[in-house]
């Protein structure tokens, strides 16, 4: 990236950009494309260790601050935590995407609890979060945010009650924020992914046996990377509200946006998990 363009993305979204999940995949990939563009990183997620890791590398490769951050952000104070964290820095950028699914199971499958922890991290934290920092970006006149929705928002489907819905409430949200904050300089994306190459989804697959384990490195049909996300949000950062990641999901959105709700659910039911359900056992067929 030419060094004027550097500048002026720096001039926008600096001088700190905050990364919610930027442990590993797409999260880490987005703090890195900041770094790299000048901006100063507060790194987000519960790994203390691997956020440490992530941030020396910025600090070394791109010779940027980096504050790494061990929060829970499913906890009912990671929000002040959050805040006293990055207590006098000017967020320019906000970037969320914590919230995988680690079980992709029946909702009855597991306590409520489990579910309750997902809309807390999914939905009401980036509210919060988004509330905090988007004021003063306004005031500003400049800034941006992008939140990380799923394909799985757009119709429901089983094993995923919790995840989709709060998917859908990251969607709907970060739209409405686009149409509310566009008009004042701070830039909102909503980021929508299909099947993401991720260590998330590559944990979750190997406890399904799909895959051999996590190191497994066959490549997985039809996922994008997190540097093909990362590169989708670059460039469609001015071009909110909505961006759908992968030529795959913007089909399928297409085909599934055109169809009766109640045939979108039936198609969905009728068309199964595909690779979360790939390789999977049932544990009385005796294998």
């Amino acid at each position: 990236m030419r060094r004027g363009a550097l500048g002026d993305f720096a001039d926008r979204y600096g001088p700190w950009a905050l990364v919610a999940g930027a442990s590993d995949g797409v999260g880490a990939a987005y703090a890195r494309a900041m770094a790299e563009r000048g901006l100063h990183v507060v790194l987000l997620a519960r790994r203390q260790a691997l956020l440490d890791e992530v941030a020396a590398g910025l600090r070394v490769d791109f010779g940027v601050e980096a504050r790494a951050v061990g929060v829970d952000l499913a906890s009912a104070d990671a929000v002040s935590e959050i805040a006293r964290a990055t207590e006098g820095l000017e967020i320019g950028m906000l970037m969320y995407c914590a919230g995988a699914d680690p079980s992709y199971a029946p909702f009855l499958d597991g306590p409520v609890e489990r579910a309750l922890s997902m809309v807390q991290r999914n939905c009401i934290v980036p509210l919060q979060l988004c509330h905090h920092f988007a004021g003063p970006m306004q005031a500003r006149g400049r800034g941006g945010i992008v939140v990380l929705s799923s394909g799985a928002a757009l119709v429901g489907s089983r094993n995923m009650v919790a995840y989709g819905a709060s998917k859908a409430f990251d969607l709907v949200m970060t739209e409405s924020l686009w149409a509310e904050l566009h008009e004042h300089g701070v830039d909102v994306l909503a980021l929508v992914l299909g099947l993401t190459d991720t260590p998330a989804l590559r944990r979750l697959l190997a406890a399904r046996g799909t895959l051999a384990g996590e190191d497994d490195a066959t490549p997985l049909p039809g996922a994008s990377t997190a540097d093909e996300v990362v590169a989708d949000a670059l460039a469609n950062l001015r071009n909110g509200p909505t961006c759908f990641v992968g030529e795959m999901l913007r089909q399928g959105a297409a085909h599934l946006g055109a169809l009766p709700r109640n045939d979108a659910v039936r198609l969905m039911i009728a068309a199964g998990g595909g690779i979360m359900d790939a390789g999977s056992r049932n544990p009385e067929d005796g294998r």
